[in-house]
């Protein structure tokens, strides 16, 4: 059974530079089939850009496609360390009602923990880790 985040996060998240448009935002949570990439700058996790903040914070706002990730994403997110544990990262998300939190090594970003993960990995039969498993729900 896994003890720590760096037992069930999916590692080398996509990341996007925070003066980017949000459409390479968005093309990267297309062709890495997830709903969230990590937000840089210079290199160094400045946050995180959900399918829903684009929708948000851009469309829903009739801005266009060419504003900068930095104007959509969230820039207060709770991360974690690869060594957190199961539980920590389960109260920090149920704390923070957050579904994701990048795991950040020396301000990198080297893997991200969803919600799914989780489920997946303390009830493997429950309905959303059925959900989670499922093809193009990550």
């Amino acid at each position: 059974m896994a003890k720590t985040v760096a037992d069930v996060m999916t590692s080398h998240p996509a990341t996007v530079e925070a003066d980017q448009p949000v459409s390479v935002a968005a093309s990267l949570m297309r062709d890495n089939d997830t709903g969230a990439v990590i937000v840089n700058d210079n290199g160094r996790m400045k946050g995180i850009v959900t399918d829903r903040d684009i929708t948000v914070r851009v469309v829903a706002d009739d801005r266009g496609p060419d504003t900068p990730v930095r104007e959509a994403c969230s820039p207060s997110v709770e991360a974690v360390g690869p060594d957190t544990s199961i539980e920590q990262a389960v109260q920090l998300m149920r704390t923070h009602a957050v579904r994701r939190l990048p795991v950040v090594e020396d301000g990198r970003a080297v893997g991200v923990v969803s919600l799914g993960d989780l489920a997946m990995e303390r009830d493997p039969d429950s309905a959303l880790a059925d959900i989670s498993a499922a093809e193009g729900n990550r």
